[in-house]
């Protein structure tokens, strides 16, 4: 976004189009159950092309938007880096695990009747394999859309790239041993082919273009040209592509989400307090320990907050099967994934006074004054 320029009409009622695109995919996986099946059918190593190039251009503009000479400072920053590691794989597995438990072992349970058969021929208590499914979420960290999240909270862009890199690399090491041992199992199979493929999609491509294309439109357009005019005429194809993106999801999702309302909404709530709490470790508590400041604070709380439901729901449908508990507690990830990170990008414009160096306005950092101004400014 271009230095003083407010919020566009795609991110000031974004809540409002993310609620219209989820009930508009329900409605057409529901009423055109054949376009929903035949795209859905379209993947490789179980990435799913149309989502692919739908976050392509979700990730394309930010990318290109990045300076990355920034990058350059900010992997020289550990104290973020660290603090998003540490919470990613020492804390989130296992405050996951506790919070499905309590919930949906303890005191969802008797909502939770019934066992199934799980690939392999195991016939499992349900609420078990829901517990597993959120499992699966919370040892995936996300590495793709919280580029996303942290562009709509002003972070630094730079550190969020670094972070995101240092995530993919740490889950293909951690991913497998990790989830052996929550789940209980002494080996777990991990879609490796799915995890390279979705990051190199998802970041690592939109990366090489953005990069390209920036350095090529600056040298031969000029700095001013590339800020004024082809980032306005660029800035809403991420808002309209993460729409897309949630239209697909959620059209390829449509039958499971009808047939299991109640369901669905017993293991949204152990997912979203879930990461309620990670978030609020991150950037109420350790953030401010590390006297991080606000661009930094928010990208890195985020990163710990948010999952790579992508990696989760293929891994559940490889150990489980497709219509499992597991699977569908993975979805249910999908299904509060976006709202959730947009109620956080809220929360961390409206608490920015907490951290030093905020750059969103005056009107924000003035903690006995009226934290948020009619619009944000970068």
């Amino acid at each position: 976004m271009a230095p003083g320029r407010g919020l566009s009409v795609f991110e000031k009622y974004l809540s409002i189009w993310v609620i219209l695109c989820i009930a508009g995919g329900i409605l057409l996986g529901r009423s055109i159950p054949d376009v929903a099946t035949t795209l859905d059918s379209i993947s490789f190593y179980q990435v799913s092309i149309p989502i692919a190039i739908a976050l392509f251009f979700m990730m394309y503009p930010i990318m290109v938007k990045i300076d990355f000479g920034e990058v350059l400072k900010a992997a020289k920053t550990p104290k973020p880096v660290l603090m998003t590691l540490a919470i990613n794989w020492l804390i989130k597995p296992f405050t996951m695990y506790a919070i499905a438990f309590i919930f949906l072992g303890v005191l969802f349970k008797g909502f939770l009747d019934g066992t199934e058969t799980i690939k392999g021929g195991e016939e499992v208590e349900l609420w078990r394999s829901y517990i597993s499914g959120a499992i699966l979420l919370g040892i995936a960290p996300c590495t793709a859309m919280v580029l996303v999240w942290g562009y709509l909270a002003r972070g630094n862009d730079g550190l969020t790239l670094v972070m995101v890199a240092i995530n993919s690399l740490t889950m293909l090491v951690l991913y497998a041993p990790l989830g052996g041992f929550l789940l209980g199992v002494n080996s777990m199979p991990i879609p490796w082919e799915t995890i390279l493929l979705s990051v190199s999609i998802y970041v690592a491509l939109p990366l090489a273009t953005g990069y390209a294309s920036r350095k090529l439109l600056i040298r031969y357009k000029g700095k001013e040209w590339f800020e004024t005019k082809f980032m306005h005429y660029l800035t809403p194809v991420s808002i309209i592509a993460l729409l897309a993106t949630l239209i697909l999801l959620f059209s390829f999702k449509d039958d499971v989400i009808v047939r299991n309302p109640l369901t669905i909404f017993w293991i949204s709530i152990p997912l979203f307090i879930q990461t309620m709490l990670i978030f609020s470790i991150g950037y109420f508590v350790v953030a401010r320990l590390l006297k991080l400041s606000y661009r930094d604070a928010a990208p890195a709380a985020m990163i710990g907050a948010s999952n790579h439901f992508e990696v989760a729901i293929a891994t559940a449908t490889i150990l489980f099967g497709l219509s499992s508990g597991a699977a569908l507690a993975t979805v249910v990830g999908v299904l509060i994934e976006v709202p959730t990170m947009l109620l956080l990008v809220y929360i961390s414009k409206k608490t920015c006074f907490l951290h030093r160096d905020c750059h969103l306005g005056e009107k924000h950092c003035q903690k006995g004054s009226n934290i948020l101004s009619r619009e944000v400014r970068t």
